[in-house]
């Protein structure tokens, strides 16, 4: 049975490499009445990574049907893999009066403004090109081609940013979390 007033969707995009993850990470370790989405994706699973946890780890082709049969809310090629967000656990979580947080690609963010309008929609921010490039280097699994792919792509990402309700630059994680959260729980009707 729906709950008596509907939970409230949360995306939250921006960058390969700004630290989204590790923000939603800390956000939740915070807030356990938050939810996050678990997305799909064909890559293959980072050490550490678990399957329905961190993501669905798809073939290609079970991807495709799921295009095919309209199970993803939205879905991007980023980097040579797919991404997507399952349907129906979300409009579940909704409709169970949930705050869920999709943490997603800029495509897949446009993709959910059209779906759910009434979405917050927060872009998260590098303080330069420059500390981008050094968090992705940080990281030491790319190469130097896809290092630039990715940089390319973020400063195509980047001149999006005004298209969302809010941009958060993440120069001080504690900062970052606290703007977050404002954007977040400014939603709650607290009455």
């Amino acid at each position: 049975m729906p709950a008596e007033q509907p939970g409230k969707l949360i995306v939250i995009t921006g960058p390969s490499g700004v630290g989204k993850g590790t923000i939603v990470s800390l956000l939740l370790q915070r807030y356990p009445q938050l939810r996050v989405s678990v997305s799909a994706t064909t890559r293959q699973p980072r050490p550490g990574e678990i399957e329905g946890v961190d993501y669905y780890f798809l073939s290609k082709k079970d991807f495709e049907t799921a295009i095919l049969n309209q199970e993803l809310l939205e879905w991007a090629e980023y980097a040579g893999n797919y991404y997507g967000t399952p349907k129906a656990q979300v409009v579940k979580q909704i409709e169970d009066g949930n705050y869920i947080i999709l943490e997603i690609e800029l495509a897949g963010a446009r993709a959910i403004a059209n779906i759910f309008p009434e979405a917050r929609r927060i872009f998260i921010l590098p303080p330069s090109i420059e500390e981008l490039e050094q968090r992705i280097r940080i990281r030491g699994k790319n190469s130097e081609e896809s290092i630039a792919q990715r940089l390319e792509i973020a400063k195509q990402e980047i001149a999006a940013s005004d298209e969302f309700d809010f941009q958060i630059v993440n120069d001080d994680l504690e900062s970052a979390i606290a703007q977050l959260e404002t954007a977040i729980f400014s939603l709650i009707d607290t009455s």
